[in-house]
């Protein structure tokens, strides 16, 4: 009896230690974002936060085995774009996502795309199977950016400011080519980038 009272406050213990790191971000509040930037229609789904979240630094693995965390993009804005293999509006996002790479590639801002499949091998054959073999992503086979932010819905994608704090969400899909996006993206990035 001993042994499962003490597995079972082991187990107990273990949960409420993830909640905490769950709800990390959620309840950090660092600063007040001040009025929300108007959005156009394509952008309902859109949350600007009233108050920037403090996250974790957490690492991602790239397809090459390196090792990065979302510090190295500073002084940007910073769209996490969560998504899966298993994922079919995934596969409408990742082709509008190049676009927009390329639309503000001499803009303070960067895409980065994380995928959550738990098989990494399957990753990148996938990507070539569907035409995506110029699609860079960081892999995350063990969730880490649950320290983060939910990773339940997929896509979803996730702003943060200039410092990597966390200002903004939209969970699942966003058409990302809409003529209304990049004009409000223009805005998000005077605000929130350095």
């Amino acid at each position: 009896m001993k042994s499962y009272t003490t597995k079972l406050t082991l187990l107990c213990t273990a949960w409420l230690l993830s909640c905490t790191v769950q709800a990390h971000s959620l309840q950090n509040k660092l600063y007040e974002t001040g009025e929300p930037i108007p959005k156009p229609r394509v952008m309902t789904g859109f949350i600007e936060m009233q108050h920037a979240r403090g996250v974790p630094e957490v690492p991602f693995v790239d397809e090459a085995g390196q090792t990065h965390t979302l510090k190295q993009y500073q002084g940007k804005l910073t769209l996490v774009n969560l998504w899966a293999t298993w994922c079919t509006p995934c596969l409408r996002e990742i082709p509008e996502l190049q676009k927009l790479q390329q639309h503000f590639a001499d803009k303070n801002i960067a895409i980065v795309p994380i995928s959550i499949d738990e098989e990494v091998k399957e990753v990148r054959p996938f990507l070539n199977q569907h035409g995506f073999s110029n699609y860079s992503t960081w892999l995350d086979p063990d969730k880490n950016i649950e320290q983060i932010i939910p990773a339940n819905v997929v896509p979803a994608t996730y702003a943060f400011d200039a410092k990597g704090n966390l200002v903004g969400f939209v969970r699942g899909y966003l058409d990302w080519t809409d003529k209304d996006v990049a004009p409000y993206l223009d805005k998000l990035i005077a605000k929130y980038a350095q």
